[in-house]
């Protein structure tokens, strides 16, 4: 993946020990800073909790394109009830 325009790259920072993924921003466009979160996903329990997701093009659909089972995902992001992707959909 690339940045449409600016000076930006992508960081996977990984912790495999704790289960923790993300992937950053960094850089420049048009003068001004750029950083901040893109994905943030834990492992916990079996299950995949997509604690932030920032993309237009977000992780969720990739996952299960992979084969997750939709009952795995938890979208941690959205309020308590609607937290499994199966209520969402």
């Amino acid at each position: 993946m690339r940045s449409s325009h600016g000076d930006i790259r992508l960081d996977p920072v990984l912790n495999e020990t704790r289960d923790r993924y993300a992937l950053m921003q960094v850089g420049w466009d048009r003068g001004r800073r750029v950083r901040g979160n893109l994905i943030y996903i834990t492992l916990q329990d079996g299950k995949v909790y997509i604690e932030y997701e920032g993309m237009e093009c977000g992780i969720t659909q990739n996952l299960i394109d992979q084969c997750l089972p939709e009952n795995d995902i938890v979208l941690a992001f959205l309020p308590y009830s609607l937290t499994t992707f199966s209520t969402v959909v």
